[in-house]
């Protein structure tokens, strides 16, 4: 039970950290800084595959699993989208098709 415990504690210190963090990011550092998260997403899609696809996962391990590979997908396509929209923003006109 104390494992539970120190686990939930880690979870909660680090939503409360980052939360503090974001909410004090400059606007200006805000696109560089949601790009980088597109990349930890790609690290939550290839840790959820790796979970549910264990021969041994339970059906639950399997639906959060299915979940979490849909959601961070979602994200990740989505960032890089609007990554990719910024960053024409900053072009120059000739430059522009």
């Amino acid at each position: 039970m104390q494992l539970d415990e120190t686990l939930l504690f880690i979870f909660m210190l680090a939503a409360f950290l980052g939360f503090q963090l974001i909410k004090r990011v400059s606007p200006l550092l805000h696109s560089p800084l949601m790009s980088l998260t597109n990349a930890i997403s790609a690290i939550a899609v290839v840790g959820a595959i790796t979970i549910a696809g264990e021969k041994d996962a339970s059906p639950f391990a399997q639906v959060l699993g299915f979940v979490a590979i849909t959601a961070s997908t979602i994200n990740l396509v989505g960032g890089y989208l609007i990554t990719d929209r910024m960053l024409k923003m900053f072009r120059k006109r000739e430059d522009r098709p």
